[in-house]
């Protein structure tokens, strides 16, 4: 049986295969980045009605911590693509 699991060839169609799973497994970040995007703005919009006369500071912090969050779902983006048409 090992000796059939290891001289077994791969073909290309397993090779596509398992690139868009590892691209599929890879965009599972960007949910993550949206959950957190949503959850600051949220806070944002909580914090400036208890607090109007802050709404300057409370909107540069929500908008740097979105960019923030954003660079992770960005980042499992280039990795996917780099999966699906580099490997």
């Amino acid at each position: 049986m090992l000796d059939l699991i290891l001289t077994a060839e791969f073909n290309a169609s397993y090779v596509d295969a398992f690139k868009y799973l590892g691209a599929g497994i890879a965009m599972i970040a960007g949910i993550g980045a949206g959950i957190g995007q949503g959850i600051a703005a949220g806070k944002a919009a909580e914090a400036v009605g208890r607090q109007p006369e802050a709404e300057g500071k409370i909107r540069n912090m929500m908008l740097l911590g979105q960019g923030v969050a954003e660079t992770t779902g960005i980042y499992a983006f280039v990795i996917a693509i780099l999966l699906m048409f580099v490997a």
